[in-house]
């Protein structure tokens, strides 16, 4: 969005600082609401500020096809990225980055997929524009038609992918967490620093309009003094287990070849069917009702016939190439991966690579997966309340975690509760000690009671965040008044206790088109950013923002290992600190031989 004269009612040139002021927040919604803008289609460009696609689109990489790689491709805006590059060791991830993931229609909307995004008709030829690695991702590295690459591996390869990519001269956008370690997003950081390559952290909630309309009606006080919320993210089961590449699947396999060989073969006995029946109807001098409705019949039975077949060949199609995954066991080691014992399990190392999230070695738990998207949403409310902008650290962390649900197959808690204490807009620690906003999370498995969510309490009301999809106004404490400020249109509308405020229809306005979670914002963004290096607006989740997010999360979890209750160094937030939680590790050292120095 260009910003006349007219716009700087503040009288600051920032961008950040004039998009918050109310005359330009009501154009920039007037706008929006009247080009019908949604995510992909330019709400991103006009909403942060960014221009409306980039010529050339970046040539990037992505390295990591798996789970949430997926979600990437499937969020990626050809207008401002072309992918010409892939790497994973897993057939299966290859095959999924090209056609998408099927194990359901909701998730492949999600995971589209190489060939649906860029329009290719088959696999074959979406391979003539995108080079496979399916060895060692520093191939891709060495490929000079690369300018940036998307990381999506597993947590425990974040920071060496990373590094080695910036030092190959690539652009990188790097899934959350930053790194494994607090140590290593410091190194991160400050080879970002050293070779000037655009590094940003998938946190998307940066880039959620949701949460930024959120944000201004918590700044504008609609809600009051905000003092405590309340976040949670709860799964009725397990998610991160998936089905192995073994003799079970084998023989899940073999009991869908036949009965998806059988129904192909009664599918194109029924299409023959309908096609005699269609050439009869064609030949006749004039119409026959009944056989009109012999042939209705036909076509009703051909598409329930036809189903059957697609899901069973589908499901055949899937287990085939899960199945590749069982091609590495003899050489997944050379990647780093090993065997070892989790309490009384044997855990090969196949398996460790498959179900990484599971593992302290390889991933974070829950912290990292998912309550660092909350901690982080929470810190950006916090922050919003302060006058300078300036992001906001806790003062403190408390926390309890269990793994009283699942077998002992793991390293990660099943759950985790934590409380934080935030400084507010007025804290001073002499001489306003209790001027803390508290933040209570929780992340479960076993119940999804609630989903997940953010809960802002202020003493004029109370702003629910629903599963990334609804905003809930509510007057004060009353859950009978309350008003739908923004969200998924196809729920229920909401009679307002708050509905004449200017807030409210604003926010309304901005949210009528089909919101993203800001996964393809924060892309776009990243991609014009490097077309325009140093141009405002600059992305908002730069290596320090996402080093406090890892800072608040890592930090957590020696909460809870250890029992205890741990006040925040400032200097852990601080990129140039050697300071960290884990000292044990060492100091941050650029130089690491794991890095390739």
């Amino acid at each position: 969005m260009n910003l006349g004269p007219e716009d700087r009612a503040t009288g600051k040139e920032n961008f950040q600082a004039a998009v918050g002021s109310p005359l330009v927040r009501e154009k920039l919604m007037q706008e929006i609401v009247a080009h019908k803008l949604s995510s992909g289609n330019g709400i991103g460009a006009r909403f942060f500020g960014y221009g409306a696609e980039v010529s050339p689109p970046v040539r990037i990489g992505v390295i990591g096809t798996g789970d949430e790689g997926g979600v990437l491709i499937g969020a990626l805006n050809p207008k401002y990225v072309q992918v010409v590059a892939i790497a994973d060791i897993r057939p299966f991830n290859v095959y999924r980055a090209f056609n998408g993931d099927k194990s359901s229609a909701k998730i492949r909307a999600i995971r589209t997929g190489l060939m649906k995004k860029y329009g290719w008709k088959t696999e074959e030829e979406a391979r003539q524009h995108v080079k496979v690695y399916t060895k060692r991702y520093e191939e891709l590295l060495d490929n000079p038609d690369v300018e940036a690459v998307i990381i999506a591996l597993p947590l425990h390869l974040h920071a060496v992918a990373s590094i080695k990519a910036m030092r190959k001269g690539k652009h990188v956008l790097c899934e959350k967490l930053m790194a494994h370690s607090v140590r290593e997003c410091k190194e991160v950081a400050r080879v970002a620093q050293q070779t000037g390559k655009l590094m940003v952290v998938g946190h998307q909630r940066h880039y959620s309009v949701l949460h930024d309309n959120a944000v201004d009606l918590i700044r504008r006080g609609l809600i009051g003094d905000v003092h405590h919320i309340r976040a949670q993210w709860h799964r009725e089961k397990d998610t991160w287990k998936p089905a192995m590449p073994d003799a079970a699947m084998r023989e899940q396999l073999a009991a869908i070849s036949i009965p998806a060989a059988e129904a192909k073969k009664n599918l194109a006995d029924v299409e023959k069917k309908v096609a005699d029946a269609k050439s009869e109807l064609a030949a006749a001098t004039k119409q026959d009702p009944k056989k009109l409705k012999e042939l209705e019949k036909l076509e009703e039975n051909r598409n329930k016939v036809r189903d059957r077949a697609n899901d069973l060949a589908t499901r055949e199609e899937i287990l085939t190439h899960q199945l590749l995954d069982a091609e590495l066991e003899t050489s997944v080691k050379n990647y780093g991966y090993v065997d070892r014992m989790v309490g009384e399990n044997q855990v090969p190392a196949l398996e460790e690579l498959i179900r990484w999230r599971l593992f302290n070695r390889t991933g974070g738990g829950l912290m990292a997966e998912l309550g660092s998207h909350q901690l982080d949403a929470s810190g950006i409310f916090i922050s919003s309340l302060r006058d300078d902008h300036q992001h906001v650290h806790p003062l403190s962390v408390s926390a309890l975690g269990g793994r009283e649900l699942y077998p002992h197959d793991r390293d990660i808690d099943d759950h985790v509760y934590c409380t934080y204490e935030y400084p507010g807009p007025k804290y001073d620690a002499k001489t306003a000690p209790e001027k803390k906003i508290v933040v209570t999370y929780s992340a479960i498995n076993g119940n999804g009671f609630g989903d997940y969510g953010e809960t802002v309490l202020g003493t004029k009301g109370t702003l629910l965040l629903d599963q990334e999809k609804d905003v809930l106004l509510y007057r004060a404490w009353n859950t009978s008044e309350y008003a739908k400020v923004g969200g998924d249109e196809k729920r229920q509308q909401l009679e307002a206790g708050a509905r004449g405020t200017r807030e409210a229809a604003l926010g309304q306005m901005a949210l009528k088109e089909p919101m993203s979670k800001g996964y393809t914002e924060e892309i776009e963004h990243w991609a014009w950013s490097i077309r325009n290096p140093g141009k405002e607006p600059t992305p908002r989740c730069v290596p320090k923002v996402a080093l406090a997010d890892a800072v608040i999360a890592l930090t957590t979890n020696i909460a809870i290992a250890e029992g205890r209750r741990i006040e925040f160094d400032p200097a852990w937030f601080d990129p140039d600190s050697d300071e960290t939680p884990n000292p044990q590790l060492g100091k941050p050292d650029v130089n690491r031989p794991e890095y390739g120095v």
